[in-house]
Order: structure tokens, then C-alpha cells, then sequence
């Protein structure tokens, strides 16, 4: 086939950037014999420039990882310059790998769409700062889901979610999965691990509880400093520090970071225990996941939740919400919890950092579990989807 693939969510620094990355990586070394287009608004990176893809660099005024975010949008014109661009190339498929960047197909091109989650319709209120952010992404989505012949997603929990929030029917839904990149392992060496921390301005000689991903309300940062803050009553846990790894500012999507901070200045039992480091490179992630207790996803609801894989990968055990797909990604190796619950939440922290056999115990589950998962899997799962949107 001629797949056509927007791939100008590449850049991004957020969960779907690195699912785009990751996926379409694992789709180029395929041996299908398939022709890739990407279409992108920067110059190629090294992973594309492959002898069965062609890159087209489209001219817009502004990088779409910039507009086409929460707290922006994007122009007419650079909308308009991505749906010329493909009408240009005669595709069999077009390929979106996030419905952040979507914009128009030319009429009768087959489109895939990849709807992470719908988090956005399940939460509004806590997703967008304003009603016109609302009000644009309602559109974008209301003309994404006409135009597309097949839906893509990341987990069941995710299909569920969308068939009941955006009414679409689950025999167009395709569930592809994700996966952990191979440098994400165990980082046994002592020296990398205290260099990580310092670059992350965490103290050494602490155990860490670690949360990556956006400080956006929908994943239940407050519930989680509140449940921290319960089992540090209960003693025996005073080397505990909570690391909540993620850009402070958003990076255009909707950040509650000021509110977050007020919570642990007024709770003598969080200051300084709770540390904001902002973005850190993939590499440290590895060695400060490996070098954690345990990783946090205390969010009401989750597409997939790739922290948690990367995580058990580093052989790291998951502390997660109950709700949406986290148990149907981490399955045995990690604790759950009512995210509406604070004491469950309290429970959960206090008996992986007290009882050594259980955490030993879903250490090695963890890491067993992570291996079940692979872009390699993902990828022929994507193709399916994309062979179903043709008919071919």
C-alpha cells in the first residue's frame, strides 16, 4: 500500500508524541513491502529517511505540537496547506497516529484515526480551562469521527470508553496497544542513579515514588498528596519522597501546578518530601524509574498509561488507579486503588513501602508483565487496522 501518515505529532513531548515515534518506527521495519508518505512541518529526523519513505514537508506558520494543543489553535491556512499537500499524492490510506493534528482528507481517501482515549468528553471540565478550547476540540472530534472509515486505540478500557462517550460503534474501533522502547531496563550502576537524581534536583539516600506525565487535573495529583499524606500518619515511612516528573507549565495542555504546589506548602507532612522536577531527558527516566519504589498513576481515567509499562520494564512496581486501563495494562504487578478514595490510596503506598515481600513479589512480576508488550506486536496490529480501513 501507499500509507499516507501524518507524523507531525513526532515532535511532541507528551504521551502521543512518543506512541507516533515509537509505532511508526516499529511500522517502517515491518517487511511488508509497503510505500510510506509522512507528512511533516520540520525537517525529517534520522528514523525516516529510509528507502521506502518519502518525507513532504509541509510550510505553515506554526509547528503543529505548538497550535494544535489545549491552550491554542491552529490556523485555517495551516490546515488547509496539510490537506492540499496529500491531495497531491495518490495514497491508498491516511493515517493519523494522534487526532490532535487531525485535519481534512481529500473526499474518498480512506482515514485512520487514533483516538488515545475520551477523556476529554468523559471530563470535560477537568480537561479544558475554557469554553472555547471545549468547543473547538467538540468540532475537530465531531468531524475526525465522520471522516474516518476505522477508529484506531490503545486498549480495551479505551474502546469502551470512547463507544460510550463519542457513540461510536466498536466494530470500527481496532485496538493496537503500546509498548516500552528496549532502553527502557533496569539501571543497576549507583553512580548514574545519584547523577540522575541531582540532575533532577531529587535528594539521594531516600526511597522515591515516582509520577510521570502531566500536572493536568484529570489525574488526581491532589488525591494522590492527599493519600501520601495519610500513610506518613501512620509512620514507619519517613524515607518516602514523591517525585512528580512532568512538564510544570503543560507544555499547552491544562496544568493545575499552582494549585498542586499550594497543597504541599500547606501540609508540613508533604513539604519537602514532594518534588516538582519539571521535564527530564528519556535517558534519566530509565535511571530514576529503576531507582524508584514504585511508580504512580493515581489518575480517574487512563488510555493506556505508558509510565507504568516503561516503569515494569525497569522492573518497577505499579501504585494505580482502579479506573480505566491501568489494571488491564499492569494486570498482577502492581496495587490498586479507588482514585476517589483517599484511604485506599494511603493503604496502598504504606504497604508497598512497608512489606518487603510484596514488593519483592511484584518486582518480578512487573517485569515479566512488561515483556508481554512490544511496539513489534503493536505494529502488525496497526497495519490490520490500516489493511481494514482499504479492503486490501
Amino acid at each position: 500500500m501507499r500509507i499516507g501518515i501524518d507524523a507531525s505529532c513526532w515532535w511532541s513531548k507528551r504521551g502521543f508524541g512518543r506512541f507516533t515515534r515509537e509505532l511508526l518506527i516499529a511500522m517502517f521495519e515491518e517487511e511488508r513491502n509497503h510505500e510510506f508518505f509522512l507528512f511533516v512541518d520540520r525537517p525529517p529526523e534520522p528514523e525516516m529517511l529510509r528507502p521506502n519513505i518519502h518525507v513532504i514537508q509541509v510550510d505553515i506558520s506554526q509547528h503543529v505540537t505548538e497550535a494544535a494543543v489545549a491552550e491554542g489553535s491552529r490556523s485555517v491556512k495551516d490546515i488547509w496547506a496539510f490537506t492540499r499537500s496529500i491531495s497531491k499524492h495518490s495514497l491508498d490510506v491516511l493515517f493519523f497516529p494522534a487526532v490532535y493534528s487531525w485535519f481534512p482528507a481529500p473526499f474518498r481517501l480512506p482515514t485512520v484515526v487514533t483516538l488515545h482515549d475520551a477523556i476529554a468528553e468523559h471530563f470535560p471540565d477537568l480537561i479544558f480551562p475554557d469554553k472555547k478550547g471545549r468547543l473547538l476540540w467538540s468540532l475537530k472530534m465531531r468531524l475526525a469521527r465522520w471522516q474516518a472509515s476505522r477508529i484506531m486505540t490503545v486498549s480495551e478500557a479505551a474502546k469502551k470508553e470512547i463507544v460510550k462517550y463519542l457513540g461510536i460503534k466498536p466494530d470500527k474501533i481496532d485496538v493496537v496497544s503500546e509498548a516500552a522502547d528496549p532502553r527502557f531496563k533496569p539501571v543497576l550502576d549507583t553512580d548514574e542513579r545519584l547523577a540522575a537524581r541531582n540532575r533532577a534536583g531529587l535528594p539521594n539516600g531516600v526511597r522515591l515514588i515516582v509520577y510521570v506525565g502531566g500536572l493536568a487535573p484529570h489525574k488526581n495529583i491532589p488525591g494522590l498528596l492527599s493519600g501520601l499524606s495519610q500513610a506518613m500518619q501512620r509512620g514507619g515511612i519517613d524515607d518516602v519522597h514523591l517525585a512528580l516528573i512532568g512538564d510544570l507549565d503543560g507544555d499547552g495542555f491544562h496544568s493545575h501546578y499552582e494549585e498542586l504546589d499550594k497543597i504541599v506548602k500547606a501540609d508540613p507532612k508533604l513539604t519537602g518530601r514532594v518534588h516538582f522536577t519539571g521535564f527530564v531527558s528519556d535517558e534519566d527516566l530509565v535511571t530514576l524509574y529503576s531507582d524508584s519504589l514504585a511508580v504512580t498513576l493515581p489518575s480517574f481515567s487512563e488510555g493506556f498509561g505508558l509510565p507504568a509499562i516503561e516503569a515494569m520494564a525497569c522492573g518497577v512496581p505499579v501504585l494505580a488507579s482502579s479506573a480505566g486501563s491501568i489494571p488491564e495494562v499492569v494486570g498482577d504487578a502492581g496495587l490498586y486503588f479507588d482514585p476517589y478514595k483517599v484511604e485506599q490510596i494511603a493503604n496502598s503506598i504504606h504497604q508497598l513501602a512497608t512489606e518487603t515481600d510484596t514488593l519483592d513479589d511484584l518486582r518480578t512480576k512487573a517485569s515479566q508483565r512488561a515483556a508481554q508488550f512490544t511496539w513489534s506486536k503493536a505494529a502488525k496490529l496497526a497495519f490490520n487496522c490500516l489493511e481494514g480501513a482499504t479492503g486490501k
